[in-house]
């Protein structure tokens, strides 16, 4: 996003603030969006109890893949277009796809709209952050970034009991209606005090770049949560893994030969920055298996209402929220490397307690709250740590690219962990109990967080450079 460069001068204090609100409150719905469908999950498979069960997965993965292989085109595209013009017009994007899929007659529809709100939504993030970025003077871009970058842990902490209260007061197709007047209210707002910018000479990227990554995400998950179906030795399943590894294949040799890469292959090349996403992406994995498999269990397992599940799962992101910005003053004084082996270490001590202590029987309180508190504190040390590592290994002026490829590596573990919750806890896998199979996602979090720390291993010891450096301030929307 070169165009932040060539600020020369303080936007006023009140057009910043006002700024800063409207593009909070559009990361705040979009990453909401994904929380809280989580929560909704299981109610709508109970509506489309005919789909199968790889059709349902696209309601959540339909979504993650075309974020992640859009975040990075998107962004430069609204460095060439205008932030405010590729920022509305995304949002105005995501509130039609909201209203559609509130309406949506079949799960056919419904992960086709899907698809068309992360669209908007891959246009959203990217351009708000360079609006926010554009109207503060850069001695106040660390705690604006900070605040930006904080409404999407907001909808973290406050995605579980929200989506549990819609679901079970009015039901799941409300989950997306909600988003309609607030979407609305974004774009009167932005239109009238938001101000343009744009980098006339931004390149954007190929789109052959950014189609073949989805498609590698897309078979992937789609070969993994076929695993139910088909079996893991299964021609099918090894055919369309076959096919993503070649168009994986395909993905580098383009990115190595076109002069508009979606992720600058060069950049891995920087040990800490291509430990950091080796990381990132283990941790993804683990981290959305987690989320849906504790929903799941509660809710299939243990029978809990959606609201209380919702609240059971709460716990974990609050504790987040009040100790991350700890960790962060920590790793300020020893590093970051140390944090993300104790927290891969700690998140696969979580894994292995459900493992073991996890029962048919409900027991919240003593076997499954101390599970969420450890989880808390994994996240709590891992992913603001590996931001951080992120922008402190990017050179300043590749910030933005390297960022956001960063995000999209993320959003693709994501996937793959919402692609394993389901192939391992889906009914159809009657090999099993259904705590057996839970005890099958518990285990991606044990082999997510021990291969984090093993990654983190490999990451250097310096500690983060002081607040303030356009790499970090980057970096904290991450």
């Amino acid at each position: 996003m070169s165009t932040l460069a060539a600020v020369t001068s303080p936007a006023p204090s009140r057009h910043a603030q006002r700024t800063l609100a409207v593009a909070g409150m559009a990361v705040l719905i979009t990453f909401l969006d994904t929380t809280v469908l989580f929560v909704a999950f299981p109610d709508i498979t109970a509506s489309f109890a005919d789909a199968s069960a790889s059709s349902l997965s696209w309601v959540l993965n339909g979504y993650t893949i075309a974020f992640a292989a859009l975040l990075v085109p998107a962004g430069k595209l609204a460095d060439r277009l205008g932030h405010k013009r590729v920022f509305l017009w995304g949002i105005g994007l995501f509130t039609l796809g909201s209203a559609a899929c509130a309406a949506a007659p079949s799960v056919g529809v419904l992960n086709g709209f899907r698809v068309i709100q992360a669209v908007g939504a891959a246009a959203v993030i990217p351009a708000s952050l360079a609006l926010v970025m554009r109207a503060f003077p850069r001695d106040r871009l660390p705690v604006a970034v900070a605040v930006w970058g904080a409404m999407g842990a907001a909808a973290g902490a406050v995605g579980p009991t929200l989506g549990a209260l819609i679901v079970d007061s009015v039901g799941w197709r409300w989950v997306f209606l909600i988003n309609v007047p607030i979407g609305i209210a974004i774009v009167a707002v932005g239109l009238r005090i938001l101000q343009e910018s744009r980098d006339p000479d931004a390149k954007i990227p190929a789109v052959i770049g950014a189609v073949l990554i989805a498609l590698v995400a897309a078979l992937a998950s789609y070969a993994v949560v076929q695993t139910a179906e088909w079996g893991w030795a299964d021609p099918r399943t090894l055919g369309t893994l076959a096919v993503a590894v070649a168009l994986l294949i395909g993905f580098v040799a383009h990115q190595q030969r076109t002069d508009a890469p979606v992720l600058d292959l060069e950049l891995l090349s920087i040990p800490d920055y291509r430990w950091a996403n080796v990381a990132t992406f283990a941790f993804g994995v683990a981290f959305t298996a987690m989320f849906l498999g504790s929903l799941l269990f509660l809710e299939e397992a243990w029978r809990f209402s959606t609201l209380r599940a919702g609240l059971g799962v709460t716990p974990g992101p609050l504790l987040v929220a009040i100790l991350a910005p700890r960790f962060g003053k920590l790793a300020g004084r020893i590093g970051q490397r140390r944090l993300l082996v104790a927290g891969g270490l700690v998140y696969a001590t979580a894994g292995l307690w459900r493992v073991v202590v996890l029962t048919g029987e409900p027991a919240y309180w003593r076997d499954f709250f101390p599970s969420m508190v450890l989880t808390g504190i994994g996240v709590a040390l891992v992913l603001p740590q590996l931001a951080s590592t992120v922008a402190q290994a990017l050179p300043p002026e590749r910030g933005g690219v390297g960022g956001g490829a960063n995000q999209a590596i993320r959003q693709f573990g994501g996937t793959l962990g919402v692609a394993f919750t389901l192939a391992l806890v889906t009914r159809q896998a009657l090999d099993a109990s259904i705590v057996d199979r839970f005890d099958r996602v518990w285990m991606v979090l044990v082999v997510g967080g021990i291969l984090t720390s093993a990654a983190a291993l490999g990451i250097g010891r310096r500690p983060v450079p002081a607040a303030g450096s356009s790499a970090k301030v980057l970096a904290v929307a991450d």
